[in-house]
């Protein structure tokens, strides 16, 4: 035995264990090593037979804390380092389970193959990378064998062969959902040979085909298939896994439509055919000898569901229904009333139009989730079922007034959006009793609701964190008392007709990223405390109010904004230069869309959604919205010049200055906003001449400079060459794309004549001059010439002259 514990000591010395797991794997005799953590001896022999050490799953659904948790998370909770072959000592080992560890892409060493009595092998989500050796085909004896990583998409695992699996006939549970099979050709025919198999999960395979090319299945024992990232149709011959119980096929690209044969799978319990490509129409002979399905999942297809009989009696008593897409209206399916079992039933765009049957809500005593969105169901809402959770009937035509909540109730979603409700917010918010209600979303969005916000009852839902009322007839103030709701994320009340000045205690909603208060009548200065207390801000909207003086230099402690929107207001002063320091659109800081998205009760819900001005037309964004990058200050009373700080916002996709009273020139560093998408100056008082750095924008699809002072040529560039000239008017521009060409420099004719005149003074001066040099030349040279030939005494005396000169310098020279 103290070789064995040797070999685990060996096999810890290999590890790196910062969370101290292996603490009790200590060196000393007297230490009993079927007593160290995750090790298990056999009670007859004494032998180690089980080494279980999985990790931490560090999944986390709490967005906000992701980062954060899941670093800790993977540093804490997850072994590392190299598996030592001192395992090979442990000759009575059954059972290895290593997975949720972090081996950092090392390759699975071969010596794994050669512990031949192991029943259990689990590596999954353990970071091996690699080629999976084919040793493992060795471990004839293995009943489970775990290689996925599923969960993670960091592991890049892949095989080559399959053929080594033909070996393990006795395995009953394989799973290598997330390696890469996208070269085993033979993957079905592999698989075909494992009689014993009872589950198969090969999720996120790159498996290019579902076809089972082999005369007869052989897969009887099969009760559990998973499959994704597969191609074509549902084969005729899946009805021949007469066991089983669960199919999932979802995110795939399977074709066609479901084959009569499913109807054979009698044992069937679960069935996931969610995501796929399937169309057609389909009868109720699928669904006809499923008696015991309680699962059915077919979101995210484009099948049309046609029942042979109008008083269609399914067998089968589902307690999921999941059929959003498929097209089951226009009437409402009266067979979906016999289901009452229900606990999750999503039917959006679903095309049914009719009225909601009066019986609807008491046929479903236990349903906790409903997803009837997106349709144009008709009828009133008389009350909400308490044991709801999660209720959306958005985008119908629901008439009359809001709802009440029961103290009872356990909703956590609501969304009433897009619908007709009228009437008074206070039946709903102020429902009978005190009680405290765990709702975290409530949208109301797009209905024909009036009155004033009510003053009482927002301290029930200190849970709340998501708050739409925009687009309705709402009035009168925000009243303090929603300083309250201080796990609010996200408050929109955009298009209503609230008025006064924003209250003080909304200073108290520190945990706010989103708020949105355009397009209504709010006066007075924007507060300060927006950018010193609220300071997680992402989506500042205060567009289309009232708000006046200068925009405070305190909103610039907002660096996490995307979206700055002061437009349409009575701003005057200057733009702060402080706007540089906005991080996330300087290119400083990580952009998540994770912060977009609530998720509870394991449903995930677009939290965030906005009505955006941008290359001029709105538009509203929702699942993209932490990509959409912009400031916004056009029709203002601003002054001053434009910042050259304000050029330091690199990611920025889309700056609106227009109608203003700026003056100056644009910055010539512009073109650092290589971002940049859209660029409107319009209708301000700028001068000068347009930057040439503008020419390195490549991503302008919308700019505007008209109407304004600026002079001077267009700068060449693919993108400003192709705007229309409406782009440039109202300036003293020229060069393309305006009809106007710039002058070229031409000299005036009448300097030109005199410069010739100039000229030719010169030439004849020049040539007056030589002529005087040349006969002055001539003329002394003949005057001392002539007389020397003429006269013999003059030519003497002119020679004894200079031969006396010759001795008085050289007299000099000795001397």
């Amino acid at each position: 035995m103290d070789d064995e514990r040797q070999a685990l000591l060996q096999f810890k010395h290999g590890l790196i264990d910062d969370a101290g797991r292996l603490a009790s794997w200590v060196i000393e005799e007297n230490s009993d090593c079927c007593k160290w953590a995750g090790i298990a001896c056999d009670n007859v022999t004494g032998h180690v037979h089980k080494i279980h050490l999985p990790g931490k799953d560090c999944y986390f659904a709490d967005y906000s804390t992701f980062d954060k948790a899941y670093e800790e998370c993977l540093k804490q909770r997850r072994l590392r380092g190299d598996l030592s072959p001192s395992l090979l000592n442990l000759k009575q080992l059954k059972h290895l389970d290593l997975s949720l560890n972090d081996f950092g892409e090392k390759q699975i060493p071969r010596f794994v193959g050669s512990l031949r009595n192991l029943r259990y092998l689990n590596l999954s989500l353990s970071g091996f990378g690699g080629t999976v050796p084919p040793q493992l085909g060795n471990l004839s004896e293995l009943r489970t064998l775990g290689l996925g990583s599923f969960y993670e998409n960091d592991e890049s695992t892949s095989i080559m062969n399959m053929q080594w699996l033909s070996g393990l006939r006795f395995l009953h549970h394989l799973d290598m959902s997330g390696l890469d099979l996208s070269k085993a050709i033979d993957w079905f025919q592999v698989i075909n040979t494992l009689p014993s198999l009872v589950e198969l999960h090969l999720s996120d395979c790159q498996l290019m085909h579902i076809h089972p090319h082999v005369a007869s299945l052989n897969l009887t024992s099969l009760s559990v298939l998973d499959l994704s990232r597969v191609s074509g149709q549902i084969p005729l011959s899946v009805g021949g896994l007469s066991s089983l119980e669960e199919l999932s096929v979802s995110n795939n690209r399977l074709n066609g439509t479901l084959p009569d044969s499913l109807g054979l799978l009698s044992n069937l319990v679960h069935l996931d055919i969610s995501n796929n490509l399937l169309m057609g129409v389909v009868t109720d002979a699928p669904f006809s000898n499923l008696n015991n399905l309680k699962v059915l999942d077919g979101r995210g297809n484009n099948l049309i569901l046609r029942q042979r009989l109008a008083n269609w009696n399914p067998h089968f008593r589902l307690e999921i229904l999941y059929l959003n897409s498929w097209v089951i209206g226009p009437q409402f399916p009266l067979w979906l009333l016999q289901q009452r079992d229900l606990r999750g039933l999503e039917i959006s765009n679903t095309s049914i139009s009719s009225t909601m049957p009066l019986s609807f809500w008491g046929s479903f005593p236990n349903l906790e989730y409903l997803d009837m969105s997106q349709n144009h169901i008709q009828g009133r809402l008389l009350g909400i079922p308490s044991t709801l959770s999660i209720l959306d009937l958005s985008h119908n035509k629901f008439i009359g007034q809001l709802p009440e909540l029961s103290n009872s109730s356990l909703i956590h979603i609501l969304d009433l959006s897009y619908n007709s409700f009228e009437g008074m917010l206070h039946k709903l918010i102020c429902s009978d009793g005190g009680k405290q209600l765990g709702l975290r979303a409530l949208n109301l969005a797009n209905n024909h609701l009036s009155g004033g916000i009510p003053n009482q009852c927002w301290e029930r839902y200190e849970w709340l964190k998501f708050l739409s009322l925009e687009n309705n007839n709402l009035s009168g103030g925000i009243p303090r008392t929603m300083g309250s709701l201080y796990s609010l994320f996200s408050l929109n009340m955009c298009n209503n007709k609230l008025s006064g000045r924003l209250p003080s205690s909304l200073k108290n909603l520190i945990n706010l990223h989103f708020l949105q208060l355009a397009g209504n009548k709010f006066v007075g200065r924007i507060p300060t405390w927006l950018g010193t207390k609220i300071t997680f801000l992402s989506i500042l909207n205060l567009r289309s109010n009232n708000f006046r003086r200068f925009i405070p230099r305190e909103l610039c402690y907002l660096t996490s904004i995307h979206i700055l929107d002061l437009a349409h207001n009575n701003l005057s002063g200057n733009i702060p230069r402080c706007f540089k320091n906005f991080t996330i659109l300087a290119g400083k800081g990580y952009i998540s869309n994770d912060i977009f998205f609530l998720v509870t009760s394991g449903y995930e819900y677009v939290s965030g959604s906005a009505s955006l001005v941008m290359k001029g037309r709105e538009d509203t964004y929702s699942t993209i919205l932490g990509f959409v990058l912009i400031v916004d200050l056009s029709s203002n009373n601003l002054t001053g010049h434009i910042p050259s700080e304000l050029m330091a916002l690199h990611s920025l996709l889309s700056l609106n200055l227009s109608r203003n009273q700026l003056t100056g020139s644009i910055p010539k560093n512009i073109g650092d906003m290589k971002s940049l998408e859209s660029f409107d100056v319009s209708l301000n008082q700028l001068s000068g001449e347009l930057p040439v750095s503008l020419s390195s924008l490549n991503f302008l699809s919308s700019f505007n400079v008209s109407y304004n002072n600026f002079t001077g040529r267009v700068p060449t560039s693919t993108q400003l060459q192709s705007f229309n000239e409406s782009s440039f008017c109202g300036n003293k521009l020229c060069g393309d794309p305006l009809p106007e060409s710039c002058a070229v420099a031409v000299p005036d004719a009448h300097h030109e004549d005199e410069d010739e005149e100039e000229k030719g003074g010169a030439h004849v001066a020049d040539l007056g001059l030589i002529t005087s040099t040349v006969f002055g030349l001539i003329a002394g040279f003949w005057v001392v010439v002539v007389p020397l030939i003429v006269s013999t005494r003059w030519r003497i005396k002119y020679f004894g002259f200079l031969r006396e000169l010759k001795y008085m310098i050289c007299d000099a020279i000795h001397k």
